[in-house]
């Protein structure tokens, strides 16, 4: 008879912080490798960066060049002020589907799309949205800098973070296969080649440099991009249908030719916002989503910067600081809102690095070619199911980072299996629904005479992690809470709430110039 396996066999021990990481938050590669993974992590950047203008500003009645631009020059700005005073966690701050609901709303606001003239529409527009976007950044500007969402933030716990973690990357799968299949004959050849590169053939490392693991984006990018050029070149989507060549043709977008060589972006560049009511109520759903969906991507930053879980006072102080990155999203006329790029997360852990330099690096290349507008039109041509490819692996590395936090909790609890399976299966259900619906009744289900509640419902009810988390936190903290602090995780969890309960915080969370003696941590 076999002799019974012992525990620590079968069993293994949480750890606060992940291992295996090659540079954590505060570690630095060489700057000459810092550059190279700053600048890959600018490329991934620029599928989101390119697909949400080249939707929207169409429907506007313009052309996309210069809303890319000035995006990504945002962007930039954005992702430096994060890392430096926001949560000081590695992240790219980018352009946000969960805008998407208000933005088309105010397009299509019958006294925008009566405007004959298609630059006077698309001017006319823009000013509305940036209005919008304006008033709606006081939303998270309020909830962060007053810490009501380190308040909030008493109510989470490991087992009802899991699924708003998990669904940051899980609620993202219809940007995945669903865009690779556009283009299989290059999007399939890269989600293998790009697995094959990062995952089977990293121990290939010449000089002792593991060149295949830390940049097999860029690699991988450069040879499906000129295969799909010579693709394209050789005519072989000369007969195709209208739509399967904007997808897959590296020439489609006329990107290059309508950008200027330099163009700075400057706030007010489309004129004077305009202000309405229920635009603005419409875009504060938008901006309550983001911070639930930013508020999951930092924790799984955090996670994968090798840092501790950030105390409530810093969540808060990154969403502050985020409510500026609207404000300026605002200000300078992106067409969208902002929020943490959840793709260049999971490029933390392709690469095994989380340092917060190569991340302000990334930003520095974001600021630069958006100001050399043919250079950065160039590289924000390469097609979307390139991008998507990529994508269906970071995505769900980061919804595997939100499983990871089980292991803090009790999964032989009833109660944890009740409320972890529930908040997953609506998060991912209930969007759906208002998927379908509104794909067949081209509205959502939310349907009456107020735009501005249609809107907010609507918007709401869009995003899995926002569902997720509505779901969970009420499940979590009204289901047998008495004597579930241990199998819900909190022990673990509660340490890190403030500042001064870890003394890896401080390391980690420091506002740099001693700025820590004007803003004392709580």
């Amino acid at each position: 008879m076999a002799e019974a396996p012992k525990a620590e066999d079968i069993t293994h021990l949480p750890t606060d912080q992940l291992q295996g990481l090659e540079y954590c938050i505060d570690s630095n590669p060489s700057w000459g490798e810092a550059i190279a993974l700053g600048f890959q992590h600018y490329i991934l950047s620029l599928g989101t960066a390119v697909m949400i203008p080249s939707f929207l500003v169409p429907l506007m009645g313009g052309t996309s060049v210069r809303v890319v631009q000035t995006l990504l020059f945002v962007q930039g700005i954005n992702t430096f002020l994060q890392t430096l005073f926001g949560t000081r966690l590695p992240v790219v701050i980018g352009g946000s589907w969960a805008f998407m609901v208000p933005i088309l709303s105010i397009i299509h606001d019958p006294s925008l799309a009566a405007i004959g003239d298609d630059h006077m529409r698309f001017l006319a527009t823009m000013r509305s949205i940036q209005g919008a976007l304006i008033v709606a950044s006081s939303v998270q500007i309020i909830l962060g800098y007053s810490q009501l969402w380190a308040i909030c933030s008493r109510f989470f716990s490991p087992v009802g973070m899991v699924p708003v973690i998990a669904l940051v990357g899980f609620g993202l799968f219809d940007r995945g296969f669903p865009v690779v299949g556009r283009c299989v004959e290059f999007g399939i050849p890269m989600l293998i080649l790009f697995i094959a590169f990062s995952q089977y053939l990293k121990q290939f490392q010449p000089k002792h440099m593991p060149i295949l693991e830390r940049f097999a984006l860029l690699l991988t990018i450069a040879l499906i991009w000129a295969y799909a050029h010579l693709l394209t070149v050789s005519g072989a989507y000369k007969h195709h249908p209208e739509q399967t060549q904007m997808h897959c043709r590296t020439d489609k977008a006329d990107l290059i030719s309508a950008a200027p060589w330099i163009k700075i972006p400057y706030p007010l560049q489309w004129g004077a916002p305009t202000f309405e009511a229920g635009q603005a109520f419409g875009m504060m759903a938008a901006v309550l989503v983001s911070l639930v969906e930013s508020t999951g991507a930092y924790q799984a930053a955090a996670r994968l910067a090798s840092a501790t879980p950030p105390p409530a006072h810093v969540l808060s102080r990154g969403i502050g600081w985020q409510g500026i990155g609207i404000l300026l999203s605002g200000l300078f006329g992106t067409a969208t809102g902002s929020t943490v790029s959840v793709e260049n997360i999971g490029m933390m852990g392709s690469t095994l690095v989380g340092s917060r330099r190569v991340i302000q690096i990334s930003a520095g290349f974001m600021i630069f070619f958006s100001i050399l507008g043919k250079f950065g039109a160039l590289f924000a041509s390469i097609p979307f199911p390139i991008f998507a490819a990529v994508y269906c692996v970071l995505f769900g590395f980061v919804a595997s980072v939100g499983l990871s936090f089980l292991q803090f909790t009790n999964m032989n609890s009833m109660r944890n299996l009740f409320i972890v399976g529930v908040s997953f299966f609506l998060g991912l259900s209930i969007p759906e629904y208002f998927r379908e619906y509104t794909a067949g009744a081209l509205h959502g289900p939310s349907h009456t005479k107020a735009e501005w509640f249609n809107d907010f419902v609507n918007t709401v009810f869009f995003s899995s992690p926002t569902v997720a988390l509505m779901v969970s936190v009420f499940l979590d903290n009204t289901l047998e809470l008495k004597d579930s602090a241990k199998d819900r995780g909190m022990p673990w969890w509660a340490r890190f709430r403030a500042f001064k309960g870890d003394s890896r915080n401080e390391e980690f969370y420091t506002l740099p110039f001693n700025l820590n003696r004007f803003f004392p941590p709580s």
